[in-house]
């Protein structure tokens, strides 16, 4: 049965998402979320979300996407550090040159997974007409059986073969507008037709390679540095949106990702706010077809604050219908 709450925009976060941290000075930091829930409650926008704390994943739930030697790696190189800290030891375990985890990391990636598992449960419930995570750590860089680039656990992966294997759903999108390719998620999928994953991204640039796949649920779509929003527009309107309309998703994933803002120096793309408001209004239009507006987004990059902010805002204001 569809609830009163069925036109609402659902928002999930948690406080165990601000306690993982990779060192001083990292750009991946808890500031993130503070500037998101401070521009979406400056700006009003908070009031017409429905609110909810995100429950950690299970061990079952990880495993959808992952490898069970490395999510139980994941777990007992936590305790390990644990035990290391109270014997004076270090305080971060380094995964790879730019990502690292502390004592909090996992209990941070459980509710990061649990968000996506849970607003897919909504979704698909009636609950909500869709959702969006504010969570950390990201997780479109985390491989089947590797973290890398800031992830540990690839929420969107977890969530969109939850909705298959759960739900019974025959077919999903995951679409990932973050300025660097989703090699994770591209690991994790390659090849299941169940699954299709549309994306842009600055290339050359991290991850090296960019896409290596050219498997047939893959659309992938590499961009020079200091590419605009007009053109990034056009691309999406080629590539994505005729791939989307003729695979009919039964639910669509999003790895959003707002590092390709022009304000943003860890790229050097030239997207602005109102570009994120028309992608994410291209993805909801494709979802209302086909899906029964069904949306499940998750925080992925973004480091300059105030841009993340707004791009953030301007995203939630279309899924919200808000514009």
């Amino acid at each position: 049965m569809t609830s009163a709450l069925a036109n609402k925009t659902g928002y999930f976060s948690h406080r165990d998402c601000r306690k993982h941290e990779m060192g001083e000075g990292h750009p991946e930091c808890p500031q993130r979320l503070d500037a998101i829930d401070d521009r979406l409650l400056l700006s009003g926008v908070a009031d017409a979300l429905d609110s909810r704390e995100a429950p950690q994943a299970s061990i079952t739930d990880l495993e959808l996407a992952h490898g069970r030697m490395y999510v139980a790696s994941l777990r007992g190189l936590t305790d390990s550090l644990r035990e290391e800290m109270a014997a004076g030891g270090p305080t971060h375990a380094q995964m790879d040159p730019d990502t690292s985890l502390n004592v909090h990391t996992w209990d941070a990636a459980l509710r990061a997974a649990g968000a996506a598992v849970a607003a897919t449960d909504a979704v698909m419930a009636g609950e909500l007409a869709n959702a969006f995570c504010a969570t950390r750590p990201p997780g479109h860089h985390a491989c089947k059986d590797k973290a890398m680039g800031f992830c540990f656990i690839n929420n969107v992966a977890v969530a969109a073969r939850h909705a298959l294997e759960r739900h019974g759903l025959k077919r999903v999108a995951i679409v990932d507008f973050d300025v660097h390719h989703g090699n994770g998620t591209e690991n994790i999928v390659t090849g299941d037709q169940r699954i299709l994953m549309v994306s842009f991204f600055q290339h050359p640039f991290y991850p090296e390679g960019g896409s290596r796949s050219h498997a047939s649920n893959l659309v992938n779509v590499p961009v020079p540095a200091y590419t605009k929003g007009a053109a990034v527009r056009e691309l999406v309107a080629q590539h994505w949106l005729p791939r989307l309309e003729a695979y009919r998703p039964e639910m669509v994933f999003i790895s959003a990702g707002f590092d390709a803002h022009r304000d943003d120096e860890m790229a050097q793309m030239g997207l602005v706010e109102n570009d994120y408001a028309w992608i994410t209004a291209q993805i909801k239009a494709v979802a209302d077809r086909h899906a029964q507006g069904r949306i499940v987004s998750c925080l992925e990059g973004g480091y300059h604050l105030e841009a993340l902010a707004r791009s953030v805002e301007a995203h939630v204001r279309v899924l919200a219908d808000l514009q």
